[in-house]
C-alpha cells in the first residue's frame, strides 16, 4: 500500500519501475512522497527493492519507467554530481591518502568553491557531528565510530537539503550502533534536513524514523510512523518482519462490525480484529505480540480473551520474563512479562491460562 502522491512534496516517486533484465521487476510501480525535513527509513529484506530506490534517487541506477522529482524537478537524467545530494555509505568511502579535513574539502573543491569558504564549511561540518580537533587526522587514525562521523560530515558539508544512507551503521559495533542512530537523528533534526535512510535493521528504523516503508518483493507493503507500524501491521509479512511477533492459524467464521471469530486449527475460538481478512471459510494467520499477553490472573483485563497453555521455557533476562509455551498446537508462543514482585516464575510443565485484549489480537492474511 504505497503513499498517494502529495503536491508541494520534496521527494516524489511517480509509479517508478526498475529491472535489470528487461523482465523481471526490482522495484514495482512505487508511488513515494517525502515532506521536506522528513527522516525516512526503506526497511526489508535483501533484495526487496530498498536499495536500488535509494540508488534511483541519487543517480546512481536509471530507473527503467517512471519519474522521479526533487523539489517539483524531474531528475531522470540529471547526473548524480549535480543533483545536490549528500550520500553516506557503510564502507565509509574516505580518501585513506587525505586528511579528514581534505575528505571534506573535496567535494567543495568539485564545486570549484574558494578556499576561505572550503575551510569555513568544512570546519562547520567538523562541529556538527563534534569532530572539530580532528581535521588534520587521516581515516586511519580513526575508530570505526569516528571514520562513520567523518562520512557523515562529509554528506552533510555542502549543505545538501537531502542525504542518502545506504546501511552506514552496519560495520559498527552494537553498543556503538546505538549510539549513532541517536546521534544521526539528532543532527537531522537540529539542521531540518531530509533524510531517506536504508537499513534491514528494524530496531534502527524504529528508533530512527518519522516514517518507515516496508519494501518485499519490490513493493511497499506499508507505510506509517514506527509507532503504527508496530501495533498496527497491515499484512502478515509486516507483523513478522517488524518486532517479535505471535501467529495462530485459523479460518474464520464470522465477521461482524469490528470483530471477527477464528477457529484455530487445534478446535479453539477466539476473537479477533479483522484488518486484512473480508469473509468467512477464509485462512487467516492471527498475530499477537508478546508483551500483550497475560499469564497473572489478577493482572487480566476486563473483556479478555482466554486460552490454556502448558509453559515450555521460563527465561530470566533482567527486566523481563521471557516464556515459551504451546498454545493451540504452537511451540513457539511467546510471552515477555516485566519483572516484577507479583509476578509469578513459571516452571516447564506447568499448566496456565493466558489472556490478551481482542483488540491486540489481529486477523490478517494467511500467507
Amino acid at each position: 500500500m504505497a503513499d498517494t502522491l502529495t503536491s508541494g512534496a520534496f521527494v516524489e516517486f511517480e509509479r517508478v519501475q526498475k529491472s535489470y533484465d528487461g523482465e523481471t521487476l526490482v522495484v514495482k510501480d512505487l508511488n513515494l512522497s517525502l515532506p521536506k525535513g522528513e527522516f525516512l527509513t526503506m526497511l526489508g529484506p535483501s533484495g526487496s527493492g530498498k536499495t536500488t530506490c535509494l540508488m534511483m534517487l541519487a543517480g546512481f541506477e536509471t530507473a527503467t519507467h517512471g519519474d522521479i522529482r526533487l523539489d517539483g524537478v524531474s531528475i531522470n537524467n540529471i547526473p548524480p554530481h549535480k543533483r545536490g545530494i549528500g550520500m553516506v555509505f557503510q564502507n565509509y568511502a574516505l580518501f585513506p591518502h587525505m586528511t579528514v579535513a581534505e575528505n571534506l574539502s573535496f567535494p567543495l573543491e568539485v564545486r570549484k568553491m574558494g578556499k576561505a569558504e572550503r575551510e569555513q564549511k568544512v570546519q562547520r561540518a567538523l562541529d556538527m557531528v563534534q569532530m572539530g580537533a580532528f581535521g588534520g587526522r587521516r581515516p586511519s587514525q580513526l575508530s570505526g565510530g569516528q571514520q562513520q562521523r567523518i562520512a557523515l560530515a562529509r554528506a552533510l558539508v555542502f549543505e545538501a537539503e537531502l542525504v542518502l544512507m545506504d546501511e552506514p551503521l552496519g560495520a559498527l559495533d552494537k553498543q556503538l550502533r546505538e549510539h549513532m542512530q541517536f546521534e544521526i537523528k539528532r543532527i537531522a533534526d537540529n539542521l531540518g534536513i531530509t533524510v531517506v535512510y536504508v537499513t534491514h535493521d528494524q530496531t534502527e528504523a524504529l528508533t530512527m524514523s518519522d516514517r518507515v516503508a516496508v519494501f518485499n518483493d519490490g513493493r511497499i507493503q506499508q507505510l506509517a510512523p514506527p509507532d503504527e507500524l508496530y501495533e498496527a501491521p497491515q499484512n502478515s509479512f509486516v507483523a513478522q518482519f517488524i518486532g517479535e511477533n505471535n501467529t495462530l492459524e485459523g479460518v474464520v467464521k464470522e465477521i461482524k462490525g469490528g470483530t471477527c471469530i477464528v477457529q484455530l486449527d487445534g478446535g479453539e475460538v477466539i476473537d479477533a480484529k479483522p484488518v486484512n481478512v473480508t469473509q468467512p471459510g477464509e485462512r487467516t494467520r492471527v498475530s499477537i505480540r508478546p508483551e500483550r499477553v497475560e499469564y497473572n490472573k489478577n493482572r487480566l483485563q476486563e473483556g479478555a480473551h482466554t486460552l490454556k497453555a502448558e509453559v515450555l521455557e521460563f527465561i530470566y533476562m533482567g527486566d523481563i520474563f521471557r516464556t515459551r509455551l504451546r498454545v493451540a498446537g504452537n511451540d513457539e508462543f511467546i510471552i515477555k512479562t516485566r519483572n516484577a514482585p507479583d509476578v509469578e516464575r513459571l516452571k516447564p510443565g506447568q499448566q496456565i491460562e493466558i489472556g490478551w485484549l481482542p483488540e491486540d489480537c489481529r486477523a490478517l492474511d494467511a500467507n
